[in-house]
């Protein structure tokens, strides 16, 4: 049996069509994650062959696991992964299509048993065999939908499967390669989606009560969409927003409701969270609390016009009698100055951009 194994290949649906027409950069972050994702779900001791774009070639010596084994670790990756996807869309704040697109991506996973060996190229094991070349013509069969796992017939007929789930519907199919046919069976896997959990989600703004104690706003000549594209990207805060230098820590690559990153205003670091997000045809709100929920930004935008956007900047604080008195008697004229000034600082921030172009 040393060159008898598992071939387990968990393939992205939809992941040609995310990569042709979306950002490339965004789309990179989001495949990375959802690989990841997959990697992280492996609990039945499979090693890693490589990694193909938008699938992993998973492999296992010896006797296959049972069948339901197998699908225990099916349903483990498919859920894992729609709950990223799931998660992702619930939280994220970006407009961009690969972002978008997230939600459309699904997963499909192909299982077979054959002969093959390993040989190593530098620190990479990398598989050979004709039964390697069998499960990847598998990937492109006549399935209709692309949501579903696959097994070759020397799995579906190893043992018995009562002990399946009843929900399973194994349908027969065929792939003529070029010297035969593979015979295989499938089921769908779309009422694993059932099964998942909805997010209950963190809290991230101001525990209880808060009251506004600043707000500012400025009219600006700028399209909504690209005030949102400036106003949110971290990376830029330090050139607009006075007395800010740096931005750092930001713990996610594309950042989402939930986004903490450190906001750096001389020796004083400030850890913030993106807290809230809400958008409509009309107005965009970002919302960004520190972590101990006292206080409270917003970033509201309204579309005054194709090129008219009305920016408003509020601060809000905790109810709390003693913070309201001693921000008011020491931080609120330097602050209420500090934002007129960054709202001043965003206009000739575009101004700029603009004699550049």
């Amino acid at each position: 049996m040393d060159n008898q194994g598992l071939l387990f290949i968990p393939d992205i649906s939809g992941y040609t069509k995310f990569i042709n027409n979306t950002e490339i950069e965004h789309s990179r972050y989001i495949i990375q994650e959802l690989l990841e994702v997959l990697v992280n779900s492996n609990n039945i001791d499979l090693k890693i062959s490589e990694i193909e774009g938008d699938a992993i070639l998973f492999y296992r010596f010896g006797e296959p696991p049972s069948v339901e084994e197998m699908y225990r670790q099916v349903e483990k990756m498919f859920c894992n992964f729609h709950k990223y996807t799931r998660q992702y869309e619930e939280r994220r704040i970006c407009p961009c299509k690969a972002c978008e697109g997230v939600k459309d991506l699904t997963l499909k996973v192909i299982t077979h048993h054959g002969e093959f060996s390993t040989y190593t190229v530098k620190e990479f094991s990398k598989l050979i065999g004709k039964d390697v070349i069998k499960a990847h013509q598998l990937l492109k069969n006549d399935i209709p939908l692309h949501e579903y796992w696959l097994v070759t017939n020397d799995i579906y007929h190893k043992d018995k499967k009562e002990n399946l789930p009843e929900w399973l519907e194994w349908k027969e199919g065929k792939k003529q390669d070029e010297n035969n046919e593979i015979d295989f069976h499938y089921s769908m896997l779309s009422p694993l989606r059932d099964k998942i959990p909805a997010d209950t989600g963190h809290e991230f703004s101001i525990k209880g009560a808060s009251k506004l104690v600043i707000s500012a706003q400025k009219e600006f000549n700028e399209n909504i969409d690209t005030m949102f594209m400036t106003v949110a990207d971290f990376s830029l805060r330090p050139q607009w927003m006075e007395g800010i230098t740096e931005i750092d820590n930001v713990t996610t690559k594309i950042p989402q409701v939930g986004t903490a990153h450190n906001c750096i205003v001389g020796k004083k670091v400030n850890v913030l969270v993106t807290s809230g997000f809400k958008k409509d045809d009309k107005s965009i709100t970002i919302e960004e609390t520190d972590t101990k929920r006292m206080g409270t930004g917003q970033f509201i935008l309204e579309k005054k016009g194709e090129n008219k956007t009305l920016m408003t900047f509020n601060f809000l604080l905790k109810k709390n009698p003693l913070l309201l008195t001693v921000f008011n008697l020491l931080m609120k004229k330097k602050l209420d100055k500090s934002i007129k000034k960054s709202l001043d600082n965003l206009e000739n921030y575009f101004k700029t951009q603009k004699r550049a172009a």
